[in-house]
C-alpha cells in the first residue's frame, strides 16, 4: 500500500512536470503574441536610451510584435535593473543596460538587489564605446596637457559632472582627478542626458559621456571633446586622440562601455535563443552598424557566450578601478 502512494506520487509528479514542460515549450513556440518592453534603467536623450530605441525598432519588425522601451532611473540604474529581475521570466521585459548596473554596481555598493549572474540570463552585448572627455566651451584648452595645465591654476574651483554616481564615466574621472591631485568636485547627475546639458551650460567644467548623448551640443560647439578615454580613436572623431596618446597611459583609462541585453532568469531556453539569433544579426546589420558609428558605437561579436566570457574578463579590472577610485557607496 505504501509502494503503490510512493509510484502513485511519483507519477503525478512527473506528470505535472511534463505539462509543465509542455506548457513552457508551447510559449516559446507562440512567442511573441504581444508586445515585449525594454526597460532602459537610465534617462531618455542618454547612450543607452539610443541603442534601446534602435534595438526597439529592428527587433519590432523581426519578431511582428511592439516592441517598447520604458526608462525606469534611478540608484545608479540598479532600480530598472532590479525590476526587470523581479519580472515574469516570458520573454516580454527584458532589460538593455549600460555598463554601471551590470558591470560596475556590485563593486561599489554594500547592498545590490539582484545578482547579474544569479538573476538573468546574458542574451547579447549590443554595442561598445569609449567615453569621449568632454570640456564646456569656454573652458580654454584644446587638449589633455593644456587642461592640466588648467586645472593646476584653477586647483578646488572646478566642478565636473558624471551621469550617475557610481557610473563608468564618475569612476573613471574620479581617477583621473584622484591620480593627479587636482581637487576638483565631482557633480553627479541621474542620467546621461541633463549631465551633457548642462555641461553644455557651463554648470560642470568637463565630463566624461558617449557621442551619442553629446552629438548635438559638440557640433552646435558648445561642447568641445579633448580626449578618448580607451584603446583607440573613434571613427567619427578621428581628430580627438586616446588619452594614451596624450601621455595617460594608465589602463583605468581604457575601460569601454557596453550596452547589453538581458531577461530575467528562469525565461525559457528557447526564448533566450530566439533573442539572442535576432539581436545578433540585427547588431551585424551593415545598416545598424552604420548607425552605431554616427553615434561613435562600436560593432562587437555579440552572442551569449561572448557576453559572459567578457564579463569575467573585465570584473577583475573593474574592481581594481573602484578600489583605487575609491568611490564606496551605502
Amino acid at each position: 500500500m505504501r509502494i503503490n502512494t510512493v509510484l502513485a506520487t511519483v507519477a503525478l509528479a512527473l506528470g505535472m512536470t511534463g505539462q509543465a514542460q509542455a506548457q513552457t515549450s508551447s510559449a516559446a513556440k507562440d512567442y511573441p503574441s504581444r508586445p515585449i518592453t525594454l526597460v532602459v534603467p537610465a534617462g531618455a536623450g542618454g547612450g543607452t536610451d539610443v541603442v534601446a530605441r534602435v534595438l526597439a525598432d529592428q527587433l519590432g519588425k523581426r519578431l511582428g510584435q511592439a516592441v517598447v522601451v520604458d526608462n525606469k532611473t534611478g540608484a545608479s540604474g540598479m532600480l530598472g535593473t532590479h525590476a526587470v529581475a523581479r519580472a515574469a521570466p516570458d520573454g516580454y521585459t527584458l532589460l538593455v543596460a549600460y555598463s554601471t548596473p551590470v558591470f560596475y554596481t556590485h563593486h561599489m555598493f554594500a547592498k545590490v538587489p539582484y545578482d547579474i549572474r544569479k538573476d538573468f540570463e546574458f542574451i547579447t552585448q549590443l554595442a561598445a564605446t569609449s567615453l569621449v572627455m568632454m570640456v564646456n566651451a569656454n573652458v580654454p584648452v584644446k587638449n589633455m596637457k593644456e587642461f592640466m595645465a588648467w586645472a593646476q591654476q584653477n586647483r578646488g574651483k572646478v566642478n565636473y559632472g558624471s551621469y550617475g554616481q557610481g557610473s563608468a564615466g564618475h569612476l573613471m574621472s574620479a581617477y583621473l582627478n584622484d591620480s593627479r591631485k587636482l581637487d576638483m568636485t565631482h557633480v553627479a547627475y541621474k542620467s546621461e542626458a541633463p549631465h551633457i546639458q548642462d555641461l553644455a551650460g557651463g554648470v560642470v567644467s568637463w565630463g566624461l559621456g558617449t557621442v551619442a548623448a553629446a552629438q548635438g551640443v559638440i557640433k552646435d560647439q558648445r561642447v568641445r571633446p579633448i580626449a578618448v578615454f580607451g584603446p583607440r580613436r573613434l571613427a567619427d572623431m578621428p581628430d580627438v586622440p586616446t588619452m594614451a596618446e596624450q601621455g595617460f597611459p594608465d589602463p583605468e583609462f581604457n575601460t569601454v562601455a557596453w550596452f547589453t541585453l538581458l531577461a530575467p532568469a528562469g525565461t525559457p531556453k528557447p526564448i533566450v535563443q530566439r533573442l539572442e539569433k535576432e539581436a545578433v544579426e540585427i547588431i551585424h546589420s551593415t545598416a545598424m552598424k552604420a548607425r552605431f558609428q554616427v553615434f561613435g558605437l562600436e560593432s562587437v561579436p555579440g552572442g551569449a557566450a561572448q557576453f559572459r566570457k567578457d564579463f569575467d574578463a573585465v570584473d577583475p579590472v573593474i574592481q581594481k578601478l573602484v578600489k583605487i577610485s575609491g568611490v564606496k557607496m551605502d
